[in-house]
């Protein structure tokens, strides 16, 4: 004997099939194997990427120069001149001449401070007076 089949889910005689279920989604592509050279291998991809684009940039700058002619850079000094220093202690041109006598012996001598000691002294004492 067939078991019986409850009503409730039995079949009906006019009721149509039901719909087929959807499709499953494709699965989403696997990850491509990293390469997984460590640090360097950044480093040096970026060191040749670097270089590529150092090169690219040469040749583009002949390209523009071999069209537009070389290109002229002029230096132009807009700035006012600058004051001369006035001697190391603030003194004004008072004691300029005794200034000016010690360079010129330093200068005389190599640099050698020994025989420039008597213009040292007046530069000295002409500087004390003025401050004093």
């Amino acid at each position: 004997a067939r078991p019986s089949i409850p009503a409730s889910t039995a079949p009906r005689a006019g009721a149509s099939a039901p719909p087929p279920a959807a499709p499953m989604a494709a699965a989403p592509p696997a990850m491509a194997p990293s390469g997984g050279g460590g640090m360097m291998s950044g480093i040096m991809g970026t060191v040749v990427q670097g270089m590529a684009f150092g090169t690219g940039s040469a040749v583009a700058n002949r390209a523009v120069d071999s069209v537009m002619g070389p290109r002229q850079v002029e230096h132009v000094n807009s700035a006012a001149p600058a004051a001369a220093p006035a001697a190391s202690s603030g003194a004004p041109q008072t004691c300029q001449n005794e200034f000016s006598s010690f360079q010129d012996c330093l200068k005389n001598s190599n640099g050698d401070i020994t025989p420039c000691q008597f213009y040292m002294d007046t530069l000295n004492a002409c500087r004390k007076s003025y401050n004093a």
